[in-house]
């Protein structure tokens, strides 16, 4: 008897269906938790819209999983060699059970992440933890446990584990190959559906176009193909390449249309100035108001914290000057956040690459440092190759078919905030003295 279908509207997919069992992870207390953890920190600050959260990009996520596992399993998708390096694809069973994993992986994949996010995670969790370890801990706890071993057949934990954190973040497991495909489904750099859901997701609420691309034909084209040789010596080799998400080359401008698209949204959005600032602000709010400064890596502790008590505390912080975190709650609830006060321009990044951090240092000292706040990340050079299956039925590297892949850019921060009590003095003093600090220093012999 077939399993009773639930459906979801959403507004980027419209339909998200899901059986009975989909549906016991749903209504658990670690997914049902995602409803009070905004997908995009305190973005809503800045873009009203941006109010969405990480429940309804997990559907996403899981609608849009099934949708390319249904596509680069076709048998008729798939070369003779790829066949024969996976037999998972010409096996109805094993196929039905991944495709289940899949699903559930999918859901589960964000489900250690913290109250708004990314924005503290990297200051306030202990050495040697990330969300991702998080999400493993949840998968392996007892209430989902019982889910896992509910369903017929019984899904191992560890599968689920597999493919909801990738090979990266789940080094000490040993992946298959067809193993490291799936996971490369949902959180994989080029192809995943983490990624393509939320940049059509966040585009749409904040109201941007910048992160919208043809993903219908992009799943369309995606394939599973050998790696492309990475020289002519290695294509002369008769042992099998490894097995990786690649594209048709008629799909090939839709991938690139997802990198520029991922591109634009952290130029222009991810790393606006005043989000950033109002990320740093509940850093330091949180540093001060957290128990030891950090968050609980105890699994009861974390479940049990969301946006919302975080909310509520400093909107109580912010009006009562006793409060731990005081200032910084002031800074968020009155939108009396620090003002940029410098970025470096091309020209003074030539006289200096480590312009921004001089210009920190200088106004640090100048006005102290609880005035003065300094961001800066760049994105490490990555050269996108995947490969292609081309017209004339070989495969080939990303790289040898397209220009806009080769030529990248990187998105990057490099911004000084001050208090903006100081504000007009900061910009006075820096248009006075820039020009010296940022001299870059001059080694003596």
């Amino acid at each position: 008897m077939p399993k009773p279908i639930h459906e979801i509207r959403d507004p980027i997919h419209v339909f998200v269906r899901l059986d009975s069992d989909e549906r016991k992870v749903l209504d658990s207390k670690p997914f049902q938790r995602l409803r009070h953890i905004h997908q995009l920190g305190m973005t809503h600050l800045l873009y009203p819209g941006a109010t969405h959260r990480r429940f309804e990009h997990s559907l996403g996520v899981m609608e849009l999983a099934s949708r390319v596992f249904d596509v680069v399993t076709r048998l008729e998708k798939s070369t003779d060699e790829i066949r024969n390096q996976l037999s998972e694809l010409s096996n109805d069973d094993k196929r039905r059970y991944w495709r289940r994993v899949l699903r559930m992986a999918a859901l589960c994949h964000d489900l250690g992440h913290l109250p708004f996010s990314h924005t503290a995670e990297k200051e306030l969790l202990p050495e040697g933890w990330e969300h991702e370890r998080l999400t493993r801990e949840i998968i392996c706890d007892k209430e989902m446990q019982a889910i896992w071993e509910g369903v017929t057949p019984p899904l191992r934990t560890e599968d689920l584990v597999k493919l909801s954190i990738g090979p990266e973040k789940a080094a000490d497991l040993s992946f298959t190959s067809w193993e490291t495909v799936l996971a490369e489904i949902i959180v994989g750099d080029v192809f995943g559906v983490d990624r393509m859901d939320y940049l059509l997701r966040d585009s749409h609420h904040i109201g941007v176009a910048y992160g919208r691309f043809d993903h219908y034909r992009l799943i369309d084209t995606l394939r599973i193909l050998p790696a492309p040789p990475s020289d002519e010596s290695e294509a002369s080799l008769d042992s099998p390449r490894e097995p990786s998400l690649g594209v048709e080359e008629g799909g090939l401008q839709s991938a690139e249309a997802l990198l520029l698209a991922r591109y634009f949204m952290y130029s222009q959005v991810y790393f606006h100035p005043v989000r950033r600032i109002y990320d740093i602000h509940l850093r330091d709010f949180l540093k001060e108001w957290l128990p030891n400064g950090m968050f609980s890596i105890d699994i009861e502790e974390h479940l049990d914290l969301t946006d919302n008590e975080i909310s509520a505390a400093f909107l109580k912080a912010a009006v009562k000057p006793s409060a731990k975190g005081h200032d910084h709650a002031q800074r968020i609830v009155l939108h009396n956040h620090f003002k940029r006060l410098y970025i470096p321009s091309r020209d003074d990044l030539r006289i200096n690459p480590e312009a921004g951090t001089a210009v920190f240092h200088a106004a640090e000292k100048e006005f102290g440092p609880e005035s003065i706040r300094y961001d800066r990340y760049a994105e490490k050079g990555q050269v996108y190759e995947f490969p292609v299956f081309s017209t004339e039925n070989s495969t080939v590297s990303s790289t040898s078919r397209s220009q806009v892949l080769g030529s990248m850019p990187l998105a990057s921060v490099d911004c000084v905030f001050v208090d903006r009590r100081v504000l007009k003095e900061a910009i006075g003093w820096l248009e006075q003295h820039k020009t010296s600090i940022i001299q870059p220093e001059v080694e003596t012999p």
